[in-house]
């Protein structure tokens, strides 16, 4: 009897024309039947939100050749669910959510789309990995990144992933000489520093515009901050367990609870 063909689900949440998704999909060509729910437009930033309010659209699109691919209208955890619900019937072996356009590493893991695709797969019981690549540029060269996408879902494949378990795979800016290869690591600890400029706008009405750095404050050699500075691909395991065990010990002693 023959093995069954892995079926692997597609998503992203800087939308189905995207170049990344482009590069997702044809780095995992003949791996197993390949399915595309993806954002119709960008939806960067959005995180793990979920369309309650309004319709949501889904319709089949012809994007990659050969593959069948469909565009929603809303956010990426929306894709995961629709594709769930309406187009497989059933769960995939596998969601994979980029390449994206810019990393997501440290604390972008909460605020990423991408990441959020792959949580709510993971949410499920789906073996799941988000894939960014450290390069915000449409034309960014995907070579490296493909390669990285490749080795994690055949070892994906090969030994399935502890349930409820997903991987978040940054890949640096680098050439082909200076890549150093994938890296097992710990989210580092960083944060956005937000400021927001007053403007306004043509009609003389007030508007802010949110501009910003990002602060990394972990001097830990073992971060995916330092990996990708240093020329590796950053893969973090990521678990949806948001229970600080490490602090249950403190709040039992203190509270007295």
């Amino acid at each position: 009897m023959s093995k069954k063909e892995p079926v692997i689900l597609i998503t992203n949440d800087d939308g189905i024309t995207a170049p990344g998704i482009r590069a997702l999909v044809n780095a995992v060509r003949g791996l197993g039947r390949i399915v595309v729910v993806a954002p119709d437009s960008p939806q960067s930033g959005m995180g793990h939100a979920i369309t309650i309010g309004q319709p949501l659209r889904l319709n089949r699109v012809d994007v990659f050749e050969g593959v069948e691919s469909w565009q929603c209208s809303g956010t990426p955890a929306d894709c995961v669910k629709l594709a769930r619900d309406k187009v497989l019937h059933a769960l995939p072996d596998l969601c994979l959510s980029g390449i994206n356009h810019g990393p997501n590493h440290s604390i972008n893991v909460i605020y990423s789309g991408t990441m959020s695709a792959a949580m709510e797969a993971a949410i499920e019981g789906i073996p799941s990995a988000g894939f960014s690549l450290f390069d915000f540029g449409f034309d960014a060269d995907f070579s490296i990144a493909s390669s990285v996408v490749r080795d994690v879902v055949e070892r994906m494949l090969a030994q399935p992933l502890p349930q409820h378990m997903l991987l978040n795979v940054n890949i640096p800016k680098v050439s082909a000489a200076d890549y150093k290869g994938l890296k097992l690591c710990r989210q580092a600890r960083a944060r956005w520093q937000e400021q927001f400029d007053h403007r306004k706008d043509p009609r003389g009405k007030d508007y802010y515009w949110m501009v910003g750095k990002f602060i990394n404050m972990d001097e830990g050699h073992d971060t995916d901050v330092e990996a990708l500075s240093q020329g590796y691909a950053s893969l973090v395991p990521v678990t949806i367990d948001f229970t600080d065990r490490h602090n249950m010990e403190w709040l039992s002693r203190e509270w007295s609870l």
